[in-house]
């Protein structure tokens, strides 16, 4: 077969796949040349099937939170609108929370498209790649007064998810199989993920801590960040921080300035 009679094989073949409204292609036939719908139905299902369980295991705290059967009946309205771009699975519904954020079924659930993005952030940090996290003694061999210059390299890992939410709380409450408690959702928080080793963690920044964690992740010296931080939230504590962030292998390295 030549290969531009594939591509329009494909280009014929695949557009019907996630839409049931629409006929089999002509170029699909059975035996003798017959029509083969029954067939081409059957393998459009098990694509449409095998999108939606994709979906579910890259966002299981949101299919915990909907409950299996409002989440396939969500997911199979944006498998069809949103076709695969890539043929790795787990890249698949990158927009499922942006879906998830105008579905008209699930605004009484605002918070569930941010519990969305941090599941998938967390699966992102998962795949990110390895770094050996920044020594919590290499700030200390800076000099004080260069230390407002300092720039951070973050790890490939490290994710930030802002919410107006208890988005969160709410994702570790139903990350797991234990009973969930009642969770006040108006509470605002932001989430860091990293992957320091093996184990992705994810963690609730403090007021400030985003703008902080942000703004070092961007290239901005240590100082600058502070100040946006302390703009943000005046309790803001730079030292613990700072530390916490270390501590949680957000970076790899770090330079001095203009050294």
């Amino acid at each position: 077969m030549r290969p531009e009679a594939g591509l329009s094989f494909a280009a014929s073949f695949a557009p019907a796949l996630l839409d049931p409204a629409r006929h089999t292609p002509e170029i699909v036939t059975g035996p003798n040349g017959k029509a083969a719908n029954r067939r081409y139905d059957v393998y459009r299902n098990n694509v449409t099937v095998s999108l939606i369980e994709a979906l579910a295991a890259v966002y299981p705290a949101v299919q915990r939170i909907t409950g299996p059967e409002f989440f396939r009946a969500m997911a199979r309205f944006h498998v069809r609108n949103h076709p695969p771009a890539s043929p790795l699975l787990f890249e698949y519904g990158r927009d499922f929370p942006e879906f998830i954020e105008a579905y008209e079924h699930a605004q009484d659930m605002p918070w569930l498209a941010d519990v969305a993005r941090i599941e998938r952030a967390w699966l992102d940090a998962y795949h990110a790649r390895d770094a050996a996290p920044l020594a919590p003694t290499r700030l200390s061999a800076i000099a004080p007064e260069r230390l407002a210059d300092a720039v951070f390299i973050p790890h490939p890992a490290m994710r930030i998810v802002r919410s107006p939410f208890a988005a969160v709380t709410i994702f570790a409450a139903n990350r797991g199989d234990a009973p969930a408690e009642r969770i006040d959702a108006s509470a605002p928080e932001d989430a860091l993920i990293t992957r320091p080793e093996l184990d992705v963690a994810v963690r609730h920044l403090p007021a400030g801590g985003a703008v902080f964690a942000s703004c070092l992740a961007a290239g901005r010296p240590l100082g600058e960040a502070a100040v946006s931080a302390l703009d943000a939230s005046p309790e803001f504590d730079i030292a613990s921080n700072i530390a916490g962030l270390i501590a949680a292998g957000a970076f790899i390295s770090l330079a001095a300035g203009d050294t």
